[in-house]
């Protein structure tokens, strides 16, 4: 029998490593820092100051629970960085909506900080309370939520120069599925809650 070429056996892993690549890329921690530093640049006339505040915010609302995520699967609290057993969402839920919580009240209480950056905060707090509801009953995608959550975002704040950035929750939500991490009503579900949450929040706050 004739062998197969070395580089054929692995053809069939391409999708999946490319899944692993855009799920990583687009990971939560990696959006949420990237839509706070993008409506902070543009929240204040003066762009280190709008700056600085979403770079204090990404830190409470991405780097923080990132880090408590990451200590906890090296206690082997959980089973990955992503965490796709549903019964083990609470903690790391909890703990990111404290981290929210304690950004709203610095921003809210702060007569400088961006009202904009407000506004996203409360959105993220709103749409993670919703996710952590449905989370308890139902696996519904967080990082497709949270996708077209940004999305939302950044469409309200800078129009439609940035339609570019629609396929990311679509690529998210295929990254999700052909990793078997979720099903496609999972991912549809966690898109539509996060871009209507964030929409109506962030909308209203702003």
């Amino acid at each position: 029998m004739t062998a197969s070429p070395a580089g054929s056996a692995t053809l069939p892993d391409l999708p999946r490593r490319t899944a692993r690549a855009v799920t990583e890329a687009f990971a939560p921690s990696v959006l949420l820092i990237l839509v706070l530093l993008a409506v902070g640049w543009q929240a204040t006339p003066d762009r280190g100051h709008g700056l600085g505040w979403a770079a204090l915010t990404a830190f409470l609302c991405g780097v923080l629970p990132y880090a408590f995520v990451h200590w906890g699967v090296r206690k082997e609290r959980w089973a990955g960085r992503h965490i796709p057993r549903r019964d083990q969402h609470l903690i790391p839920f909890l703990f990111a909506l404290a981290c929210a919580v304690t950004a709203i009240a610095l921003l809210s209480s702060s007569p400088g900080a961006p009202r904009d950056l407000l506004a996203l905060t409360t959105a993220m707090v709103v749409g993670l309370s919703m996710t952590l509801l449905v989370t308890l009953g139902w696996k519904i995608s967080v990082h497709t939520a949270l996708a077209s959550g940004v999305t939302a975002v950044l469409l309200v704040t800078y129009g439609p120069v940035l339609l570019w950035f629609v396929p990311v929750p679509v690529l998210t939500a295929w990254s999700r599925v052909t990793l078997k991490d979720h099903t496609p009503v999972q991912t549809v579900a966690g898109a539509v809650v996060g871009a209507a949450v964030a929409t109506a929040v962030y909308r209203f706050v702003r």
